[in-house]
């Protein structure tokens, strides 16, 4: 068994926090996040913040965010920190363990939301309340903003309804959001330090066909199950074309060196001449590698049927497509269309892109997260990177203000649970990335790193 590392009372602090945001089911269908908010609240008064910047906030009772401020001097705008309090949805029955109480084993932490992303909201209030009780005063203002809404459909998003009721409570020159760039590791070592700088643009699409069905002892060809299947399978072999943008060329060339040499020299051609036999070979070896270098669709829901003895009168499918940032919806959808090649399946948009710039990467961001990074990751590069999935950070990019994705909290690259069952982080990798993030937040807030 893993010996049990033995905190500093800052590690402490997160760690208390962290159990006591796990231990609150904050999924939206049976739990709620407002509790979770308010414990925050509480903790943040007892640090020492004024109760006019400490605000538990949302269009109602259920599912609220916080807002926190720790006053700097003023000399330069505010930096924004976010996490989200929200979770997905985590059965007892599915899981070995209990998934809302925080469990320590074998060198774990498990729980839901342990990797998303609590973890974040629990090192970002530590570090907050560190700030405070270290006297500090940043050239800035530091905003706190763990939301709601993340994870669902059906609820409200924190972030967007933020922007549109309380703009001037989380406005900032830039959001360093905890939700994406996190650090890579294989054992425990990190090897790449992502840094989140765009996102690929999801997009959901419906294809649906309905016949007059009958029974199922006189089985005709025209059946919508089959035709739905064939346009799906159609789809299954749909590639779209190659293309880098400022971010990926980016990660391509900078991650490089941390890969095995055959992967390491056609990431160096796709970044620096866009080859397309290594572009070929680095998706084939890797979905990840795919994702990166072009725009995707996949099935992943099915509905059909409406008895054992009828043939279907209905049959019906979404799929996924997650676009590259300067990708059209339009030009996906005629292109899925054009695969589907069956006027019996109608397509329609259930869920439209949402597509959002680029952050670019400047100096004032990039030199302390290089900096710090070199002292907790040495060896390991600082790479920007597109989030293949999505975050709430569109809503901040599209209002304006760049967003960072820069998790403190290396995850294993091939131990990634977020979502799943008996999700996890590195207890170590928790701890240290209280120390890493503290260390950021005072070099960009102007204290030294």
């Amino acid at each position: 068994m893993a010996r049990a590392q033995q905190p500093t009372p800052d590690q402490a602090l997160a760690r208390e926090i962290f159990a006591e945001l796990v231990g609150i089911n904050t999924t939206f269908h049976h739990g709620n996040t407002t509790p979770a908010a308010q414990a925050v609240a509480r903790r943040l008064l007892a640090a020492g913040y004024r109760a006019a910047d400490v605000h538990v906030i949302g269009p109602n009772a259920d599912n609220e965010n916080i807002v926190a401020r720790l006053r700097g001097t003023g000399a330069r705008r505010p930096i924004l920190l976010l996490a989200h309090l929200d979770v997905v949805e985590a059965l007892r029955a599915d899981w070995s363990l209990d998934p809302f109480t925080l469990t320590e084993r074998n060198g774990y932490f498990y729980g839901r939301g342990t990797s998303d992303i609590k973890d974040m909201a629990a090192i970002f209030t530590a570090a907050m309340i560190r700030m405070k009780h270290d006297g500090f005063t940043p050239d800035r203002d530091i905003i706190l903003a763990l939301t709601s809404g993340e994870e669902d459909d059906d609820a409200y998003n924190g972030v967007q309804w933020l922007l549109a009721n309380h703009r001037d409570l989380i406005d900032a020159a830039y959001c360093i959001n905890g939700d994406g760039g996190e650090p890579l590791a294989t054992n425990g070592t990190v090897f790449s330090r992502n840094v989140q700088a765009s996102e690929k643009v999801y997009l959901d699409l419906q294809l649906e066909v309905h016949n007059r069905g009958g029974h199922s002892s006189q089985p005709v060809p025209d059946n919508a199950i089959y035709h739905l299947a064939a346009a799906l399978t159609r789809i299954s072999t749909l590639e779209f074309p190659m293309r880098l943008n400022e971010i990926t060329r980016a990660y391509f060339e900078r991650a490089a060196g941390a890969e095995a040499p055959d992967v390491g020299a056609d990431m160096k051609l796709v970044a620096e001449h866009a080859d397309t036999n290594a572009a070929r070979r680095l998706a084939t070896h890797s979905a990840f590698f795919n994702a990166q270098l072009r725009t995707t669709c996949v099935a992943t829901r099915l509905d059909g049927g409406h008895a054992n003895n009828a043939l279907p009168q209905m049959a019906r499918a979404i799929v996924n497509c997650r676009m590259l940032p300067d990708d059209h919806q339009d030009d996906v959808v005629a292109a899925v269309r054009r695969a589907i090649s069956d006027t019996a399946v109608a397509l329609s948009v259930v869920n439209p892109a949402k597509p959002s710039p680029p952050s670019p990467l400047v100096p004032d961001v990039m030199g302390p997260i290089e900096q710090v990074s070199a002292t907790f990751f040495p060896g390991a590069p600082v790479v920007p990177s597109m989030e293949t999935g999505a975050t709430d950070g569109l809503y901040l990019r599209n209002a304006g203000m760049p967003v960072y994705g820069v998790s403190g909290v290396a995850i294993d690259a091939n131990d990634v649970r977020a979502h799943g069952r008996d999700e996890r982080i590195r207890v170590a990798a928790f701890y240290s990335g209280v120390n890493y993030t503290y260390r950021l937040v005072r070099a960009l807030a102007g204290g030294k790193p």
